[in-house]
């Protein structure tokens, strides 16, 4: 009895391995590089049609930048004032402010000293009983008064003839910085409005129309990488344990007779379909793994066409 179901069980495994199950089935592929609008702009030039190759860099998809050539154009001045500001910082004071602080100084000490001669005249004249207390008062007023003017005016002067502190240039420098990060900002959002390919590949499509206004973060162009393309097959799920990143399987690409060979670079973890019970030995046999197989010597291969990876001849 043993021996009748082991032999059941391998006549059994024999049949689920049939010639379909050593092929995984799907299509040829290549790379999608998908360029996306940064800003809802109106779509002012589409230089290239639909299905040319293009070369890295090419512009694609031109938006309107009157808005942004405007911000780039404030963020310049922007940059403008803040270094003229700390030219002006690091140059200090002009000539003619210090002469006319200079000046002012002067000023404030004649009449310190007219103040100090009307208060001595005015202390006589109450010794003398000539005069009220009171303008004595007024006159103890006017010379402290000029006196305080001439300190005031003399700080002002130390104020231009000592420079600029350093905490002022520091304040300088981080504003000139800081226009300088801004302008940096406007002008690469003002680039993103020219949509240009970012590598060599098949201009496979564009949603957009001339005149119409995009949305932002909507698709705007899709390429197609120039490379050969990849077998994006499905794998069963017995040969998913089999399968190793590396591996090198024949592929058939239909409308071709001689076969390519595939090196296998990615694998799903997981299967197509996710059961929401335990499968038996018959459920799990038609289980599927996506996976990918880089073509060799393939480049002129179309994309979409069906392919066949054969898994083993076993």
């Amino acid at each position: 009895m043993r021996i009748a179901a082991i032999t059941l069980a391998v006549l059994l495994l024999a049949a689920c391995t049939d010639d379909s199950a050593r092929e995984a089935l799907g299509t040829l592929e290549r790379d999608r590089i998908v360029l996306k609008a940064t800003a809802g702009e109106i779509l002012v030039d589409e230089p290239v049609p639909e299905g040319t190759m293009v070369a890295a860099g090419t512009l694609l998809v031109q938006l309107d930048d009157t808005r942004q050539q405007a911000r780039v154009a404030y963020a310049k001045a922007e940059l403008a004032q803040a270094k003229a500001r700390q030219e002006e910082l690091r140059n200090g004071a002009r000539a003619e402010d210090i002469a006319a602080a200079s000046a002012r100084v002067a000023g404030a000490r004649a009449t310190v000293v007219e103040a100090e001669a009307s208060y001595k005249r005015t202390k006589k004249m109450l010794q003398q009983k000539l005069t009220a207390p009171a303008n004595l008062d007024t006159a103890v007023a006017n010379r402290d008064a000029a006196e305080a003017a001439l300190q005031s005016a003399h700080e002002e002067l130390l104020r231009l003839t000592n420079g600029t502190r350093k905490e002022q240039l520091d304040q300088a420098a981080a504003a000139v910085q800081a226009a300088e990060a801004q302008l940096a900002l406007e002008l690469q959002q003002l680039a993103d409005l020219s949509v240009v390919a970012t590598r060599d590949a098949y201009l496979d499509s564009l949603p957009w129309h001339v005149g119409e206004r995009v949305t932002m973060g909507s698709t705007v162009a899709v390429l197609l990488a120039d490379a050969a393309p990849y077998a994006r097959v499905y794998v069963p799920e017995p040969w998913r344990a089999r399968l190793q990143v590396g591996d090198r399987r024949p592929v058939h690409v239909d409308g071709i007779a001689e076969p390519f060979t595939g090196t296998l670079r990615w694998i799903s973890s997981e299967a197509a379909f996710t059961p929401y019970f335990a499968l038996n030995a018959s459920d799990r046999a038609r289980l599927v793994y996506l996976a990918e197989f880089d073509l060799e010597n393939g480049e002129t291969l179309p994309t979409g066409v069906p392919a066949q990876v054969l898994l083993g001849d076993d």
